[in-house]
């Protein structure tokens, strides 16, 4: 039943709960009067937090079965239910902004309560039709070196950041907030999908520090929530965010971490539904719940939303099917590797297992494709020739060899760099580089003129021009050191 028709049936009709189990509750409609899918529902219980619940199916003429988004303890047979006769708004515009929420868009950060002529929206909406979509290809400069030259974003795409436990995805997301605040005056929304709830402190915390919290929103899903809470959270931030892309015209950088716990919740939620799993036991409609999603993030003429999310990986399984369907979508795919954490390379980014539409000549340039391209071909070079290197060492390759294999070393060091949100912990200067900048250092690099340098002065720097400020400086202390008696 279409949602249009909910007023001929009747909005306030009443039903009574007839079943809980955990986050699914079954209710029974005496009259015959069946609320359409996606209705929220009120339940007039005792406790001090209302509990909102969302239609999911109907069992037969007179019951159907609702997914609670809070916790259902203490909730029992025989209590009330009202239909709304219409989906689950959340408030959106400027009264959000600076706001933590939660998936129904109540306040979460002890501030005051939002106004009450706060616009609010369904979260389930139609993406934009084709022909209002923009085409445009417009790269959004991030500011890191490694995903500027090899995995350049679209403004207006979607790049998902993938990797296992422990690699760095949300440090990654924290820079490009700073970037999109600092740099595009945009909007940020953030999207925590099972975050703990220490996480969502600290960045609200670090946010407040920093000045950026004005111009950005927090939507929360905890881990500690209902799965319906999680399956739901990514919704209420894209429908804040379409808000000021068509009613504002502002560009939004729209954030998820993580969008793997969207995909386990809605696994969860199918689970106590009674639907019977799929591959490795996801749901039968995950295909459909991650295009729904994904799909709803577009631009328009005017304005874009730029989704940057974070996918955990399982056990590092790159096949995974959750990791499959989601990367099906993306414009740009980033893997973060564990073995270039393991050696120390921050961004943890593999420069060869990820990759990026846009790398073309006829979007970014002929010069910036062939960069990179020369530096993809150095480091696969110095890959494949990693097991030699190993057993017999770099004296045994040819002098071409040895020479490529010194390149990409360098290379590989240059592409480090640190971030302005790790500053407090490492101790060492943020550092920003312009897309100018990148490509000028690496086919600086790549033509030699680093060959001599130490591999330790490109490690952890911004620019080539840093680089060469602190070979100058460790060249220098080198020649004050004191002779030591009896050397040559």
């Amino acid at each position: 039943m279409p949602l249009d028709s909910v007023e001929s049936v009747g909005i306030n009709s009443c039903g009574v709960v007839h079943a809980v189990r955990g986050a699914v509750v079954d209710v029974i409609f005496e009259n015959g009067v069946m609320p359409p899918i996606n209705t929220a529902l009120t339940v007039a219980w005792d406790q001090p937090t209302p509990l909102l619940l969302e239609v999911h199916s109907h069992l037969d003429r007179k019951t159907l079965r609702a997914v609670a988004f809070q916790s259902t303890a203490g909730l029992s047979r025989g209590v009330l239910v009202h239909a709304t006769g219409s989906p689950i708004t959340v408030p959106v515009g400027v009264a959000v902004l600076g706001r933590l929420l939660d998936v129904i868009g109540q306040p979460q950060d002890d501030g005051v309560s939002l106004p009450d002529d706060t616009p609010r929206r369904s979260i389930h909406a139609l993406p934009p039709s084709l022909r209002t979509q923009s085409t445009s290809t417009e790269i959004f400069e991030t500011g890191i070196k490694v995903i500027d030259l090899l995995t350049p974003m679209a403004q207006g795409g979607k790049a998902a950041m993938f990797g296992g436990a422990g690699v760095g995805k949300t440090v990654l997301v924290m820079e490009l907030i700073r970037a999109m605040v600092e740099k595009y005056q945009g909007i940020s929304v953030f999207a925590g999908i099972g975050e703990r709830s220490r996480e969502g402190h600290e960045l609200l915390t670090k946010m407040q520090a920093s000045g950026v919290l004005e111009r950005t929103v927090l939507v929360y899903g905890q881990m500690n929530e209902p799965p319906g809470a999680r399956w739901r959270a990514p919704l209420t931030a894209l429908t804040i965010s379409e808000y000021f892309r068509d009613q504002k015209h502002q560009n939004v950088l729209l954030l998820m971490d993580n969008v793997f716990r969207f995909v386990q919740a809605g696994a969860e939620v199918s689970s106590l539904l009674g639907r019977l799993p799929s591959r490795v036991g996801y749901q039968p409609t995950l295909a459909t719940e991650v295009a729904r999603l994904q799909e709803r993030i577009a631009s328009v003429a005017g304005a874009a939303v730029t989704a940057i999310q974070a996918v955990y990986v399982p056990a590092d399984d790159f096949t995974d099917p959750a990791v499959t369907t989601i990367s099906s979508h993306m414009d740009c795919v980033i893997v973060l590797s564990r073995a270039q954490a393991a050696q120390g390379f921050y961004p943890a980014i593999d420069p060869l297992a990820s990759s990026s539409m846009l790398l073309d000549p006829s979007v970014v340039g002929v010069e910036h494709y062939q960069t990179a391209e020369a530096v993809r071909q150095a480091l696969a070079r110095f890959k494949e020739l990693g097991d030699i290197i190993s057993l017999l060492g770099i004296e045994e390759l040819g002098a071409a060899d040895r020479l490529m294999v010194k390149r990409a070393r360098r290379l590989q060091r240059f592409l480090s760099q640190p971030f302005m949100v790790t500053e407090a912990f490492t101790g060492t200067p943020g550092a920003r580089v312009s897309l100018k900048q990148t490509l000028a250092g690496c086919r600086a690099i790549l033509e030699g003129v680093a060959d001599e340098w130490s591999e330790s002065s490109l490690y952890m720097v911004g620019t080539l021009e840093q680089a060469r400020a602190k070979e100058a400086q460790a060249i220098a202390s080198d020649s004050e050191l004191p002779l030591v008696e009896g050397a040559p």
